[in-house]
């Protein structure tokens, strides 16, 4: 595949599909966006309207795709050594793309909420909007914690999409509602945060974190 990943290496969503991407070794042409950049903005939304990344374009086949899940599931269809991230046991598959969307709809996107809400300027944040997001957050680690008490991955024996999405979300999950009351999903994450995937989009991010607000 002639892959080009449009990107930021701070940005939690384009995390999980750089962790698809280095688990199976696919070649890619990254391509950093830089949205405070004007001309560099306005060349990223001329691919990807919407204006969210991660966005892949796949020159050979003639498609621009978007969204983290979507990104991986067509890494898994058109990568043999992608393959793996969607298991081919049914059973298995749903188990997967449901951990995926509770991760991702009630850990991420609430923790981006906490993380935005810093952003805005004094007088116009939302503390109780805060708190609601921080709830939401600990009411998913309720729900996963007692499923990673095998001390494997999300679903089973095997590394999945499922995964790919738990790394960024409960590495900056930790950040805003702690994990220290869910020991086993503490644990995960450090498992994930050693793989050689997680290490390496960490150790790439790292030059980006003094961005990272709080």
């Amino acid at each position: 595949m002639a892959l080009t990943l449009y990107y930021h290496p701070l940005s939690s969503f384009c995390w999980k599909a750089l962790i698809a991407l280095y688990e199976a070794n696919v070649a890619f042409e990254p391509k950093l966006v830089n949205l405070g950049d004007p001309a560099a903005r306005d060349a990223f939304y001329a691919v990807w309207p919407v204006g969210k990344f991660p966005v892949i374009q796949d020159a050979a086949r003639g498609h621009t795709v978007a969204e983290s899940s979507v990104i991986i599931e067509y890494l898994a269809q058109h990568s043999a050594a992608a393959a793996s991230l969607i298991p081919t046991d049914p059973d298995h598959a749903w188990q997967v793309r449901m951990r995926d969307q509770v991760i991702d709809n009630y850990v991420h996107v609430p923790m981006q909420t906490v993380v935005g809400d810093r952003l805005r300027p004094e007088g116009q944040r939302d503390p109780f909007g805060v708190e609601q997001a921080k709830g939401q957050i600990r009411r998913a680690y309720d729900y996963l914690e007692p499923l990673m008490a095998g001390g494997g991955w999300a679903v089973g024996d095997i590394f999945t999409l499922a995964d790919c999405a738990a790394m960024p979300a409960l590495y900056y999950g930790d950040r805003v509602a702690p994990l220290a009351d869910w020991p086993n999903l503490a644990a995960y994450l450090e498992r994930l945060k050693a793989r050689p995937s997680g290490a390496r989009v960490l150790a790439e991010a790292q030059p980006y974190f003094h961005m990272y607000p709080g």
